[in-house]
């Protein structure tokens, strides 16, 4: 079964009409209700290619990018299929990075809102195995996992897939690049053989082939690709921002920002009425339209935003279906889409009837993966802009001052306040521009009429002194650098640690990239240079590492071999005494807690 990419992207109108609803895949109510509150009308292709034979029984191997709408393509069913609530648990989806399992297991929750009962739980690297040891005791019925992760929980007794029903690799082309092969398949080995699996892939590479012939029962094969044409004079920006710092980021934009009209994309209905009541709050016209708002107030809004009485419409994406006016210069995606073609559908309310239009889009740190996923799907790269400074929206400030002055300065009224002002210098013998600055302080605040300076952030811990020299590479000592290594592309600080694994263990780069990205929660531009020797690999990592991530990367293993990262101590001439140890693990025991454990019989 496969479905044809169109050669354009659909209108709002096209994708509901020629599509079919939700109801008519036959979906539980419950979560009818739940897709409702999130805010989705109509089903994406791969959502209506998928759900109908996943609700058969069918395996189904789907290849689809990120952001077309394929987590709730199998956990709709997922949740359809569940059976009681016991404790065990029924589905098992793995994810390459624990950013992804979040936002999956995220998503399950928003779709099972409304069947209590219903568990689900994140187990991922990085996170304290307390939280997840207690959520697994309590019991889940889906649990979302790294294959890391779950493999290391297998292992220690604590994770039981003897009544598991249902196994969705996600992203498995990532997942196998990442060098979790083995562990895939030693956990499709040993979960139940009737269990029914779903295999999501952006590409069909052989290895991916492979595993679908040997563990899936013949699969039904879906092929969707996002429609994602956008429009060329749309100029697409994004910036990093955490989510605590949206609301700060979004005022200092829009007080440097010259825009005509502007809408801003929101995920749910009250986000709609909390952001636009705080923008009003700063003095601006701002108004907000969800599925809530009755129709005639959604056209009184719109006609508002038309004739300029409005310049701010915060919105969610079904509110904003069909919304067609010309004067909006600027979308802001105040919250990334999960959906490729929602981001495509929200920026294409700007540069609309051949006119300019800018794009901006705010991506949370752990948020980067979606903002990949819309860069690949529209083959377009978004520039990444800084959010402007105090210093800029301070100059801004002075601009709008001066510019209110020289505005005044021509209307017909500047007659009749002259006069008065004349009479009040010559009564009062008070100098003009004293005067002046008076009667600008009865218009603005002067406590708040600069923006004072961020605080200054806290001093980052010096790690030099922690760093052994660096002196090896594959093919014998090379010169020592003076001062720290940068990365070539990001200039960023690296220091060289050392991990117990090498060419004996069988590992690749690729294995050493997936399996400390993924526990420590790093992205592949921060590695450096990879240098495998006979027992043990230096890997090249920013310097900075936190006391979380070193902690998480304890724990970590590639080929079931504990990778004892450390900060490499060069070769023997140059280590100081430390005998090869990293200092800062000195007073630890060298090997984790869990270690010493007894082995289960």
């Amino acid at each position: 079964m496969s479905t044809s990419p169109a050669d354009s992207v659909p209108s709002d109108d096209e994708r509901d009409v020629n599509g079919p609803s939700f109801a008519d895949l036959g979906i539980d109510d419950r979560i009818l209700r739940a897709i409702a509150d999130v805010g989705y009308e109509s089903p994406s292709p791969i959502q209506a290619a998928t759900i109908p034979p996943l609700l058969d029984g069918a395996d189904v191997v789907g290849l689809a990018q990120t952001g077309t709408g394929k987590t709730a393509a199998f956990a709709i069913p997922i949740l359809m299929g569940l059976q009681g609530s016991g404790k065990q648990p029924q589905a098992l989806v793995l994810a390459p990075t624990r950013e992804l399992a979040i936002q999956v297991a995220e998503a399950f929750q928003k779709y099972s809102v409304h069947m209590p009962g219903v568990h689900v739980l994140p187990i991922y690297g990085g996170q304290n195995y307390a939280v997840q040891l207690n959520g697994l005791k309590r019991g889940a019925q889906v649990v979302v996992g790294t294959p890391g992760r779950v493999i290391d929980h297998l292992e220690r007794g604590t994770l039981d897939l003897t009544q598991l029903r249902y196994l969705v690799l996600d992203e498995a082309d990532e997942m196998l690049k990442m060098g979790f092969q083995e562990d895939v398949e030693r956990i499709l080995r040993d979960t139940p053989e009737d269990k029914q699996v779903a295999l999501f892939s952006a590409t069909m590479p052989p290895v991916i082939r492979k595993i679908s012939k040997q563990y899936l029962k013949d699969p039904t094969e879906i092929t969707v690709k996002a429609k994602t044409s956008t429009n060329t004079n749309i100029t697409q920006r994004w910036v990093l921002v955490s989510y605590q710092r949206k609301l700060d980021a979004l005022t200092r934009i829009l007080e440097v920002e010259s825009f005509e009209a502007m809408i801003i994309f929101v995920r749910t209905k009250q986000a709609t009425e909390e952001l636009a009541e705080k923008l009003r709050a700063r003095g601006y016209s701002a108004a907000a339209i969800n599925g809530d708002i009755a129709q005639a107030q959604r056209e009184r809004t719109i006609g508002q935003l038309k004739s300029g009485v409005l310049d701010i419409l915060v919105a969610t994406d079904v509110a904003a279906r069909g919304l067609d006016v010309d004067r909006i210069s600027h979308v802001v995606n105040y919250d990334i889409p999960h959906d490729t073609e929602s981001y495509v559908h929200r920026i294409g309310r700007t540069g609309r009837a051949g006119r300019s239009g800018e794009a901006l889009l705010f991506v949370a740190p752990r948020e980067r993966r979606l903002l990949d996923a819309i860069e690949r799907a529209t083959r377009q790269q978004v520039t990444e802009m800084q959010l402007p400074s105090v210093e800029d929206v301070n100059a801004q400030r002075v601009q709008k001052f001066g510019d209110t002055i020289t505005e005044n300065l021509a209307s017909a009224n500047l007659p009749l306040f002259r006069k008065l002002i004349e009479d009040y210098e010559r009564e009062h013998n008070i100098p003009l521009v004293d005067i002046a600055a008076a009667l600008a302080v009865g218009s603005y605040d002067g406590d708040n009429f600069f923006m004072e300076p961020d605080p200054e952030p806290a001093p980052r811990r010096d790690r030099d002194r922690d760093r052994g020299p660096r002196d090896f590479d594959d093919r014998g000592p090379r010169e020592r650098r003076e001062g720290p290594s940068r990365h070539r592309q990001t200039g960023a600080e690296l220091a060289t640690y050392r991990i117990a694994v090498g060419k004996r263990h069988k590992v690749a780069p690729g294995a050493i990239v997936g399996a400390i990205a993924n526990e420590g929660g790093l992205r592949r531009s921060d590695f450096g240079h990879i240098s495998i020797r006979p027992d043990h690999s230096l890997v090249e990592l920013p310097a900075d590492l936190s006391d979380e991530t070193l902690n998480a990367l304890s724990r970590t293993r590639i080929s079931g071999q504990l990778i004892q990262l450390q900060l490499d101590q060069g070769p023997p001439g140059f280590r100081s005494g430390t005998g090869g140890r990293n200092p800062r693990r000195d007073s630890r025991s060298e090997k984790p807690r869990y270690e010493r454990r007894k082995p289960r019989a």
